[in-house]
């Protein structure tokens, strides 16, 4: 079960399915949109970039468009995918928007976990946005936005009373977020701790005391995001490692190398042969 919504003059997407949608998954890949899973009476085995787990049963974990992502196997769960021009282009508190807590303001994904009184108020909301999928009027794309606002106010809220002081620690969450926004924007060019501090107003030594508290260096925030790029064009592209270093930004490609060997253990040249094995 798939269903769409397409807005030609806007060429916003909206994707409400079960997991038939994930089977295209088989192997890792950028999952291409913003995505929420959601299992429901059963749980599902899923990797993340590069990272396998468990998602128990009444989950809800979000997903940004730049994570690969494969499925494992599950079933009983309910996707919803939509793109920046569905959703990101509206003006939304910075919390329930597209670079909110549920998609930047983590270290990993997000996952919300649904009580049963929970359970009953996203089901309903489920199908409310399934019969709205149904009603094609000129109001249709309102009120799905409307929908999936609400979806996302509703998970931003379990997420926050769930996590442990997070209410204490809201200004630490704000920086941490606006970081990997501005990382995302620029790390193909900028690879320094200084420099995005100074877009912060914050010195590289109080970003590091900060983020210590989610146990990952303000640096490795940046390098893994360029190592993830890495991978991506290793997998998808035919581009050469020189000239993938090239494009992240590094004028010399053994940079890129040794950061990349650091990270995952193996070389540029040894995770495509890795990739040439699985295939």
């Amino acid at each position: 079960m798939i269903q769409n919504f397409t807005e030609f003059s806007t060429g916003a997407t909206l994707n409400v399915a079960n997991e038939t949608l994930l089977e295209s998954f088989a192997s890792q890949k950028p999952i291409g949109l913003y995505t929420f899973l959601w299992t429901t009476s059963n749980k599902a085995e899923i990797i993340v970039d590069g990272i396998p787990f468990t998602l128990e049963s009444n989950r809800i974990l979000a997903l940004t468009p730049i994570q690969n992502f494969q499925f494992v196997k599950g079933n009983k769960i309910i996707v919803y995918q939509f793109n920046k021009e569905f959703y990101c282009i509206k003006d939304h508190d910075k919390e329930v928007g597209c670079h909110g807590l549920l998609f930047f303001g983590n270290e990993f994904v997000p996952i919300i976990t649904l009580d049963e009184l929970e359970q009953e108020k996203f089901s309903f909301l489920h199908q409310v946005f399934l019969d709205e999928l149904q009603t094609k009027d000129n109001i249709q794309a309102e009120m799905l936005r409307m929908l999936m606002a609400r979806f996302m106010i509703k998970a931003t809220r379990i997420l926050k009373n769930n996590s442990e002081n997070l209410r204490t620690q809201e200004s630490k969450i704000d920086l941490l977020r606006h970081f990997n926004v501005l990382v995302e924007a620029n790390f193909k060019k900028e690879h320094s701790v200084s420099f995005y501090a100074d877009k912060l107003f914050k010195s590289p030594k109080t970003l590091s005391n900060t983020f210590s508290k989610f146990n990952k260096s303000p640096l490795r925030i940046i390098h893994d995001r360029i190592v993830l790029e890495a991978k991506r064009q290793l997998m998808y592209t035919d581009k050469t490692t020189k000239e993938i270093a090239f494009d992240i930004g590094f004028d010399d490609p053994s940079h890129l190398s040794r950061l990349f060997k650091k990270l995952t253990s193996v070389s540029p040249s040894q995770f495509q042969n890795q990739l040439k094995h699985i295939g």
